[in-house]
């Protein structure tokens, strides 16, 4: 697939219902000056809006609407591209989505199904669903419109002047940093960064793309995919990405970080990719250029509620 013609195109498609995202130049103690992207600050918190999005306009979409299984934030944005839109959506996520991510894609007008036990168990109803009424299912993270969705948030950073050798890219499934690297082609050397007790991709480079890993954690909510997406693991697989695993208390403390230092609230698997380098998980060679995504804004529970 030539990738970077499908992102180019999905840029121009999602042009006017997307966010630009701010970047800024950061001194991290340790580090010294990184880049960060803060995708967090995108429609309904996180970058699952621009994959959403690209795959409603890349086709008809069918009267009976869109269906999704997400962990929270891949169902606040379906459901905040289908209303934009105008087409009804009927959202899965798993218990642990929790009441701050629950409440979100309500208010986005949904039809919401929480379902006992985990994501895969989401997604298998979902299946169910969507082929029983004849309604779209949007993936999150392991389809070709999706991956190209996301994908445009690269793009749109290297446009944005992008001077980083090295990209620390947290990973669930594998849709995100799957975008980023089908883009940049090599170019850069992006870090897959997961927590320790979700290590999806960690285990899928060692073992091969079909492992099954036992997710849990403070950031299993959003980066708990106990099997990571084919087609990031055939670009990480063949771009020789490096991955470095993270404790629940490194991501942590890197929220905190984010909001003492940049008024940033994150969610945990916003602040991953961080907690590599204030974690000292990842450290960079002398003179690496380093940048950082901050994906994702939706912490548990609502701290404003």
């Amino acid at each position: 697939m030539d990738w970077q013609t499908e992102i180019t195109k999905a840029a121009e498609r999602i042009a006017p219902h997307a966010r630009v995202t701010p970047v800024m130049q950061v001194i991290l103690p340790g580090t010294g000056m990184i880049e960060v992207k803060l995708e967090n600050t995108q429609h309904t918190g996180s970058f699952k809006a621009r994959g959403a999005f690209n795959t409603l306009l890349s086709g008809p979409v069918p009267k009976a609407g869109v269906v999704a299984a997400s962990g929270g934030n891949h169902g606040a944005a379906v459901a905040y591209a289908a209303r934009t839109l105008g087409h009804p959506a009927k959202i899965f996520v798993p218990e642990y989505a929790g009441p701050a991510k629950i409440a979100l894609i309500r208010a986005q007008g949904a039809d919401l199904q929480i379902v006992p036990g985990v994501y895969a168990d989401a997604a298998a109803l979902a299946t169910a669903h969507a082929e029983a009424i004849g309604a779209m299912q949007i993936h999150a993270y392991d389809a070709p419109p999706t991956l190209a969705g996301q994908g445009t948030l690269m793009r749109e950073w290297e446009a944005q002047g992008l001077q980083a050798d090295t990209v620390l890219i947290a990973v669930g499934g594998g849709g995100l940093i799957g975008g980023a690297l089908a883009w940049l082609a090599g170019r850069r050397n992006v870090v897959a960064v997961e927590p320790v007790l979700a290590p999806t991709l960690h285990r899928a480079l060692i073992e091969g793309p079909d492992a099954v890993v036992q997710v849990s954690g403070v950031a299993a909510n959003a980066l708990g995919a106990s099997k990571v997406g084919r087609l990031c693991y055939d670009l990480a697989k063949a771009q020789g990405v490096t991955s470095v695993l993270v404790t629940d208390e490194a991501i942590t403390a890197a929220q905190v970080w984010l909001w003492r230092s940049l008024r940033q609230l994150v969610e945990p698997a916003g602040a991953a990719a961080l907690a590599a380098l204030t974690s000292g998980a990842y450290t960079p060679e002398p003179g690496e250029r380093v940048a950082v995504l901050v994906c994702g804004a939706n912490p548990a529970p609502d701290p404003l509620e």
